[in-house]
């Protein structure tokens, strides 16, 4: 029992030095390549027992470590919403792969997601991402409408011409998402329905500038906002920081100029009795 609190500050310390974070991201890495040449029907007839064998034992280095952690800070791993994300991920590569599972072998790629935990500046990102839900929210729920009128308006207007894209409403939404990616907008489709609608062109026009336009730039706006916020905490933070750094050394500095002037004092008090004694 009095071993087992030194055994896991121990543990804790291990788990956090910077050659095992760094290590642990070049297994990541190595295992992202590992698995990208198991899609090759050369190399697996030539080494994919190796390959195979080598998954394994990435599989349980990536065991070994979230033991460890969970043995280092016990419950408090499941606070740490990175840690939970890490064994959702290990735990996938942990199914079986077999029989009717056997689908489940394509998963394992997902390993290499492992990255965005390790490296900090892309938990920063995930963060950003993440913080800037709420606001994308309100934007997708805007985009919704304005696909919601033009589909209706498209499928009332160039169904009965055009079936095959403006058909049913369904049809109209995945046309009009193809339109607005500009991926063969114009003359996979506005083009051929110009000729037959000459001027379709007032109902297109506007619907790209309002969707591939204006709203995916409110999307990139509020990311960058969002980072840009969280930039200013973080550096907020280790100025914070900082400013607790220097009124500690401040203190402790003045703590020792203190202790100092009093032995000078003692010192002097001293010197004062002797010279006394000397004179009597």
């Amino acid at each position: 029992m009095t071993l087992e609190p030194g055994l896991r500050r121990k543990a804790q310390s291990f788990v956090e030095r910077e050659v095992v974070k760094n290590t642990i991201m070049g297994v990541i890495i190595f295992n992202a390549i590992t698995l990208g040449m198991s899609t090759s029907s050369t190399i697996m007839d030539k080494i994919g027992p190796e390959l195979l064998l080598v998954d394994q034992i990435v599989l349980g280095i990536f065991v070994c470590e979230l033991l460890l952690k969970v043995f280092a800070y016990r419950l408090k791993f499941f606070s740490n919403p990175w840690n939970i994300f890490d064994l959702i991920v290990v735990g996938i590569g942990l199914m079986p792969d077999r029989g009717q599972l056997s689908a489940l072998r394509g998963l394992r790629v997902i390993r290499a997601l492992r990255l965005l935990s390790v490296v900090p500046q892309m938990r920063s990102v995930v963060q950003a991402l993440l913080d800037a839900l709420p606001g994308m929210g309100a934007v997708i729920i805007m985009l919704s409408i304005v696909y919601y009128v033009f589909a209706v308006m498209a499928t009332l207007m160039y169904g009965p011409s055009f079936p095959e894209w403006f058909g049913t409403l369904g049809r109209s939404f995945y046309s009009l998402f193809q339109i607005m990616t500009l991926e063969s907008w114009s003359m996979g489709i506005v083009r051929p329905v110009m000729e037959v609608h000459p001027n379709a062109w007032v109902f297109f026009v506007p619907f790209i500038v309002l969707t591939a336009f204006s709203v995916l730039n409110l999307f990139i706006g509020l990311l960058v906002n969002t980072m840009q916020s969280a930039v200013e905490v973080e550096t907020e933070a280790e100025i914070e920081k900082l400013h607790e750094f220097v009124e500690r050394e401040s203190i402790a500095s003045a703590e020792r100029l203190e202790a100092l002037l009093a032995e000078m004092r003692a010192l002097r008090s001293e010197v004062a009795g002797l010279k006394s004694q000397a004179r009597g």
